[in-house]
């Protein structure tokens, strides 16, 4: 998908006007829910770099230069909260977590008590514990490549980043869980994204929909509470982000958490700790898969940083190209494709009005091919990633895991998981796509899904 912005009036100082766009709600609405990347695309070749359409009748503008975001990221961030229908939706399963507070104090808390379990030592710590999980991975793996099974590889790579996440961050082998939290979740997020697209039945309201979205959340639930109360009932001594949670006290009170406040937060260290990873990973092989020249020169550093050997976390500063192609696939298929803000009071971006209470909407997914900012946008080069390239372009320009004071926690923790799942299995196997299988195209659900993932595994000779 390629685009260019239309020209630079969409930037001009006229600011008691809001922003231009469609004037037919409801064909933007069924646009939007259709093909919402495409609808985004079309939305900034027209109308420039703000614009605004009615998702039913919610008045959205859409912003898409790297300057409009910082604004609302960074310099005016306490203007624009998450009270909008996208985190208000995603806490009927969510809950009131790290990712889905307003903001406030209750926010600064929550991140203050779980900052020191992202810090880059306890990461290093957990980086044995990621390389493990990838190599029981690639034992399984040892009978379907002997029998040349074609495997999905979204549903492997969700099983490796849920069984990461519980081991690093709560201890705890979730693999017996791991299918049905994953099927429950495919399930929420069927259900939230045709109702973010089309907000007009309430997912509370029992029809078919609502009924088997309240059942996969009973089964997350379940999940979440069992690995409460197990650690609860723990008289182990444990140092991990679960203990941090079961053991933190108000200031004032010295109450804990209650088990709804410890549900949400390890409901949401669930999906985000794992969902992500799994989708930029998926990404990262289709794109391996089709760019023979890329994949080449990976194996090339592997083999000569690694030379067969398990890789640490020492060894990543050495692995420069195998964070480039990570970061590049990012940048082309961002799991975490689409934000949504809301103004509390008026202000002014680009030159428009924006109201009190507008919701402002941006696109990673768009953003991330801004013809201004990368040259030649819909192209596969991770060395736009090389530090010189990095220095030169717009902070916000690249903003897979956020940016400014809500920048993702974790965001640090996924990069380092990524490299080290990626440099494990790229020593040893090749994913080649299955010849039978159709076209790979990104599908935007709550994040970023490859219609399929088809793909065989081949042993690659090291070195």
């Amino acid at each position: 998908m390629s685009f260019t912005p239309a020209d630079e009036h969409a930037q001009t100082p006229v600011s008691s006007q809001t922003p231009p766009g469609p004037k037919q709600f409801f064909k933007s609405t069924l646009a939007f829910q259709r093909m919402p990347l495409q609808f985004l695309a079309d939305l900034v070749r027209q109308y420039g770099d703000i614009s605004q359409f009615r998702l039913l009748t919610f008045p959205v503008v859409v912003i898409n230069h790297p300057d409009y975001v910082q604004h609302v990221l960074q310099k005016k961030n306490t203007n624009y909260d998450k009270d909008v229908f996208l985190f208000n939706t995603a806490r009927t399963f969510l809950g009131n977590g790290l990712v889905t507070a307003v903001g406030g104090e209750s926010w600064r808390r929550q991140r203050r008590l779980m900052q020191p379990a992202f810090h880059r030592q306890r990461i290093a710590q957990m980086a044995t514990l990621m390389t493990e999980a990838t190599l029981q991975l690639l034992k399984h793996w040892e009978k379907e490549v002997e029998e040349q099974r074609v495997l999905n590889v979204e549903n492997e790579m969700t099983r490796l980043t849920l069984q990461i996440v519980g081991k690093a961050l709560f201890t705890m082998d979730v693999s017996a869980t791991s299918d049905a939290f994953g099927q429950a979740y495919a399930e929420v997020n069927a259900a939230l994204t045709n109702y973010l697209r089309f907000p007009l039945i309430p997912l509370t309201w029992p029809t078919p929909r609502g009924r088997r979205y309240k059942q996969a959340i009973r089964t997350m639930d379940e999940i979440a509470y069992a690995i409460i109360r197990q650690r609860q009932q723990s008289k182990e001594e444990r140092s991990d982000l679960l203990s941090l949670l079961v053991q933190a006290r108000d200031e004032e009170s010295g109450e804990g958490m209650s088990d709804r406040q410890l549900r949400d937060e390890v409901m949401t260290l669930l999906f985000a700790g794992h969902e992500t990873s799994a989708k930029a990973l998926t990404w990262t092989w289709y794109l391996l898969s089709q760019h023979p020249d890329v994949e080449q020169q990976l194996h090339r550093e592997l083999d000569t940083v690694l030379g067969g050997r398990v890789p640490t976390m020492e060894d990543l500063s050495a692995l420069s190209y195998t964070r480039m192609v990570l970061e590049e696939s990012m940048r082309l298929y961002p799991p975490s494709w689409q934000v949504m803000r809301q103004a509390i009071e008026d202000d002014t971006i680009g030159g428009y009005h924006i109201p009190a209470h507008t919701i402002i909407f941006w696109s990673q997914y768009v953003v991330h091919r801004h013809p201004a900012f990368w040259h030649h946008p819909e192209q596969f080069d991770p060395l736009r990633f090389s530090p010189e390239e990095v220095k030169k372009r717009h902070p916000y320009a690249y903003i897979p895991f956020s940016n400014g004071p809500r920048v993702c926690i974790g965001n640090s923790f996924a990069l380092a998981e990524m490299q080290l799942v990626l440099a494990t299995i790229a020593q040893r196997y090749r994913l080649v796509m299955d010849p039978d299988a159709r076209p790979v195209e990104p599908v935007a659900l709550i994040t970023l899904h490859p219609s399929h993932a088809r793909m065989h595994v081949q042993p690659r000779e090291i070195g």
